[in-house]
């Protein structure tokens, strides 16, 4: 991989779900953010980043949620709905958009980090205002169209000893 331009503004916006799921579906471990967050960046000039969460009721996530705070992801949390017969949804997708968009104007490039599919349109959308999208995620659980649309897919089953933390 080359290096990238030290001069780009870099934005990463993280599914924590979609990333959490994988992880524990693939290979039945944890993400790593810390070193996720330090290859999106990729020693370039980092803006910010956004970490998309769910809180459950009994709040058992809040020390992982204050780690990532501390390794500079700020917690966009959202809380678990519950609905009569057990079903249950947490989606950021629409949050997730909205604040790219919002941002996109001060940023090179923004660095999506999930595999999910339903973020194709934004993806064509940014490249289509000039921005560089770069997609992170763990390739086998990452739609195909997605990474064709990126200006980069980043497959994190390819370091699995980087971005998984050991049990």
């Amino acid at each position: 991989m080359q290096p990238k331009p030290k001069e780009q503004r870099v934005e990463v916006l993280i599914d924590v779900q979609n990333l959490y799921h994988s992880a524990k579906h693939l290979y039945g471990a944890k993400v790593n953010f810390q070193e996720v967050l330090k290859q999106a960046v990729a020693g370039r000039k980092f803006i910010r980043a956004f970490g998309y969460v769910v809180r459950t009721k009994t709040g058992e996530e809040a020390p992982f949620f204050d780690a990532l705070s501390k390794i500079g992801i700020e917690t966009r949390v959202r809380d678990l709905q519950e609905w009569y017969g057990g079903a249950k949804k947490a989606d950021w997708g629409v949050g997730i958009v909205i604040d790219a968009i919002r941002t996109a104007q001060s940023l090179d490039v923004i660095v999506l980090v999930s595999g999910d599919g339903d973020f194709i349109a934004l993806v064509e959308y940014l490249k289509n205002q000039g921005k560089r999208v770069e997609v992170m995620a763990f390739g086998k659980t990452t739609s195909s169209k997605l990474k064709e649309v990126a200006d980069e897919f980043i497959d994190l089953d390819d370091n699995t000893a980087k971005f998984l933390l050991k049990k």
